[in-house]
């Protein structure tokens, strides 16, 4: 069985998802067969596996960075947020049910021999796993049942490295603080705590180091600095959705929902020279775009909602109007349509109406869409002409079916993998389109024919466009990860506390 290691964090946001994916990347290249887990996940940034079940994308860049096939046993439990007190679970990649927080509470320990049966597989497969904890091990009302920190720690016999955000500020308050909260024999299970997050001269940090060894009696193992990694990142906490990005040659605006799904779609668009990716979430911040974008979301009824009430909707259609193309992935692009019916109750229950941009109707029922696809794009007009016959690769996750009034106005041809049977997908009407495939904007060819277009469009050149492999590039972030973890984290220690385990 593989030795295991624990990385948990004094709360949400700590870097315990980087580090365990540096950790991953750093034991893989010391000759190591490694997996990242995590027992339970809450996020809306979600992934198809090439079976067709669904996880969370924090564990798949975690199997990039290992150079594994991503398993939905590295994620057998995710949570996606419907609203303040709800989520819909989804245990082994397949949904069993929306559940309040208080009824998930009840049910989770239930869910223990599910997460043991998939740690115990990768286990059997693997010399190293690396688990992730989620929020802090020491929120106190929910000990008792903990599934995904110490409970899972103790489950894995997993010895824990103890991460604190220093650029938050009070990490040493945040270190000790956790340590107190937990019980004795969990305090025995942290081996070291690791400094997060830290930008400046560590030689002013030392003191406060010895400090908190003394005062814990555990060593810190490591100080990481502030990374700029550019690799996925985990959920809407995601500092890519709070930056003040100024417009460039070619502005592109997203939509910033309040439920946001999968915004890591339009991580490749970002990268370009000369363009900017803005997230938007007022009016007064659209400006005058030359694309909007819509996300994904995990509650498209009430998202669209909020874009009526706070006046995009309005302000997107006059866009649109205008002249500015708008784009819809997935929930953006059940958005655009005429009406959206929910008669099971799957989110919010009625129908609504839809912005009126491309000629469809949306029904949710109560099965998910889980495939991954690939496929060819068709001919369309405008600024997006450049993209007839470019291929396309990604996968679905939605609960609604759509159903386009008119014909001739398909995106693309798909064949889908898991069922093998050939579909129609998305579509394009007038100077509005989109598409239910996640990814649709991770291939090159792509992103460069949609900014070449509207470059085209303003009469102006841009020199360069990327045209770097896109996984040479990824991995080449998780090698600078790993390097710049060696130099900044105690190997020899953490490969000492691996080896010893909790003996």
């Amino acid at each position: 069985m593989a030795k295991a290691i624990m990385i948990q964090g004094t709360m949400s946001n700590a870097g315990k998802s980087l580090l365990t994916a540096g950790l991953c990347r750093i034991f893989y290249q010391d000759g190591y067969r490694v997996a990242p887990f995590k027992s339970q996940n809450m996020a809306l940034n979600s992934f198809i596996t090439r079976e067709g079940l669904e996880m969370g994308r924090a564990q798949v860049m975690q199997a990039e960075a290992a150079c594994t096939e991503p398993s939905v046993r590295m994620n057998p439990i995710l949570l996606k947020p419907t609203n303040d007190v709800g989520s819909q679970v989804i245990v082994n990649g397949e949904v069993r049910g929306n559940m309040s927080a208080r009824d998930y509470f009840r049910y989770k320990k239930e869910l223990i021999p599910e997460i043991m049966k998939a740690y115990n597989s990768l286990a059997e497969e693997n010399d190293i796993i690396v688990i992730e904890g989620a929020g802090s091990p020491a929120e106190i009302n929910l000990k008792s049942d903990d599934i995904v920190n110490m409970g899972m720690a103790k489950m894995a016999h997993a010895p824990v490295l103890l991460v604190g955000d220093i650029d938050r500020g009070g990490v040493f308050a945040q270190l000790i603080g956790t340590i107190v909260l937990l019980d004795e024999d969990e305090r025995q299970m942290v081996k070291g705590t690791i400094i997060n997050k830290f930008r400046g001269d560590k030689t002013i940090l030392d003191p406060g180091i010895e400090m908190l060894e003394e005062r814990s009696g555990i060593p810190v193992v490591g100080v990481a600095p502030y990374m700029h990694i550019d690799v996925e990142d985990e959920d809407s906490l995601s500092e890519r959705l709070t930056g003040n990005v100024q417009a460039d040659l070619i502005d592109i605006a997203v939509i910033r929902l309040p439920r946001i799904a999968n915004f890591t779609d339009f991580n490749r668009l970002e990268a370009l020279p000369g363009v900017s990716l803005r997230y938007v979430q007022q009016v007064g911040e659209l400006g005058n775009p030359d694309l909007i974008l819509l996300p994904g979301t995990k509650n498209t009824m009430r998202d669209l909602l909020w874009m009526r009430q706070n006046g995009l909707e309005a302000s997107i259609l006059k866009a649109n109007q205008s002249g500015i193309p708008v784009f819809g992935i997935c929930g953006g692009y059940q958005m655009l349509g005429d009406s959206i019916s929910d008669p099971e109750g799957v989110e919010e229950g009625g129908i609504l109406r839809g912005m009126g941009l491309l000629p469809m109707d949306t029904v949710f029922a109560g099965e998910k869409t889980r495939t991954r696809v690939e496929g060819t794009i068709g001919s369309l007009p405008g600024v997006f002409s450049g993209l007839e016959g470019l291929k396309v690769e990604g996968y679905e996750i939605h609960m609604g079916v759509t159903t386009w009034k008119e014909t001739g106005h398909a995106l693309t041809r798909l064949t889908d993998a898991v069922s093998g049977q050939s579909k129609e997908d998305g579509g394009w009407y007038g100077n509005t389109g989109g598409s239910y495939v996640h990814g649709f904007f991770d291939c090159q060819e792509i992103v460069n024919a949609i900014v070449s277009g509207l470059a085209q469009k303003k009469g102006i050149v841009l020199e360069e466009l990327g045209q770097t492999d896109y996984e040479t590039y990824k991995q080449k972030q998780y090698d600078i990860l790993a390097d710049t973890l060696r130099r900044h984290l105690d190997m020899k220690k953490i490969y000492r506390i691996l080896e010893e385990g909790l003996s």
